[in-house]
């Protein structure tokens, strides 16, 4: 089968679009023709290496795609061939306490596909048939590879980890990135006032489109002082931080006394430089949040499959031009998610 590839950490010249073994299926799997599949800022720290994480060489990356079920392990019930499904990444052992209590999100040995082990975009992947979610007839495939990873994150991140309330307000940083833009979704669909930054007029018209109430242009403005002028003082209930060090202090100046940030990510610095006497001070609540559990995945797609919530596609790219689609990551072109499809299927 053709893949993208790299068999060394670096920019994205170490990207190849290629030959690789086709995948075997163990018992529990799903053999998967990849229809679509799309990137997360995961990708790019997994291309440029992350401490700690050792790859099998060559390694293909990839957390999301969507296909059609071409064979099954034999000890496989859920899925037949002919089936269309996702790829939901995030995967656990299962035999510990916390995937027991029905949250494998906390187990030990959780790990996330196309990061710790190898991805998912490739003309086909065997994939764990637990790490898969059916599909309905008539969603695109560009919706169905581009939904699952930042929508579950979300979703748990506002709703069961941040308890997001109807009547809250909420800011949403990165409002054009794939979390963003789902969490702005989520938080308008859960009756917040929705605050959103992003970094250019036709970005943050994006956001008032899927529901921001307001709009902060963070290149032009400290959305820190903006959020305390639009809430008259006040602050908001909650902020979406998957930036990291670049935004840490101003979200913790946006928060009202006993807020709360809710954090999936880092993208610019995991150490940020904190203010532990505003935390205190404040009782604000740092809550941290990964992926989710497939029943809150499996409930979050069922509002996109519906079409109650929408992954934006900035641009979908053919897997030969994968440097292409990372580069338009890498530089925050767009607004939403970036698809790329196998070239057999072009």
């Amino acid at each position: 089968m053709q893949a993208v590839q790299f068999s060394t950490h670096g920019d994205r010249d170490v990207l190849e679009y290629g030959d690789f073994p086709d995948p075997e299926i163990d018992r529990d799997e799903v053999l998967i023709d990849v229809k679509a599949a799309a990137l997360n800022y995961l990708d790019i720290w997994t291309r440029r290496g992350l401490p700690g994480i050792d790859l099998e060489m060559p390694h293909i990356p990839g957390s999301d795609a969507a296909g059609v079920v071409e064979a099954v392990g034999e000890d496989v019930t859920r899925f037949e061939a002919g089936e269309l499904v996702s790829v939901l990444a995030g995967k656990s052992g299962g035999d510990d306490e916390f995937t027991r209590k029905g949250d494998p999100t906390l187990a030990p040995d959780f790990h996330i596909i196309g990061e710790h082990v190898r991805g998912v975009h490739s003309e086909y992947a065997a994939v764990p048939a637990a790490n898969l979610a059916p599909v309905p007839e008539g969603v695109d495939w560009e919706t169905a590879a581009a939904a699952p990873l930042v929508f579950q994150t979300a979703w748990r991140m506002l709703r069961d980890r941040g308890g997001l309330q109807a009547g809250e307000k909420v800011l949403v940083l990165g409002a054009s990135g794939g979390v963003g833009h789902a969490a702005v979704q989520i938080a308008d669909l859960a009756g917040a006032e929705v605050f959103a930054t992003a970094s250019s007029e036709e970005k943050l018209g994006y956001a008032e489109e899927i529901g921001a109430d307001h709009t902060i242009d963070y290149e032009e403005t400290d959305f820190a002082s903006e959020i305390r002028e639009m809430t008259d003082g006040r602050g908001v209930d909650m902020v979406v931080d998957h930036v990291g060090a670049q935004t840490w202090q101003s979200s913790l100046e946006s928060l009202v006394k006993g807020g709360r940030v809710v954090t999936c990510g880092a993208t610019t610095g995991g150490t940020p430089e904190t203010d532990l006497n505003r935390i205190f001070w404040n009782q604000l609540s740092v809550i941290g949040s990964t992926m989710a559990t497939p029943g809150q995945a499996e409930e979050v797609l069922e509002l996109v499959w519906d079409g109650t919530l929408e992954p934006r596609i900035r641009e979908t790219f053919p897997m030969s031009e994968i440097a292409s689609a990372h580069e338009m990551l890498e530089n925050r072109e767009g607004f939403g998610k970036v698809v790329v499809v196998p070239d057999s299927e072009l």
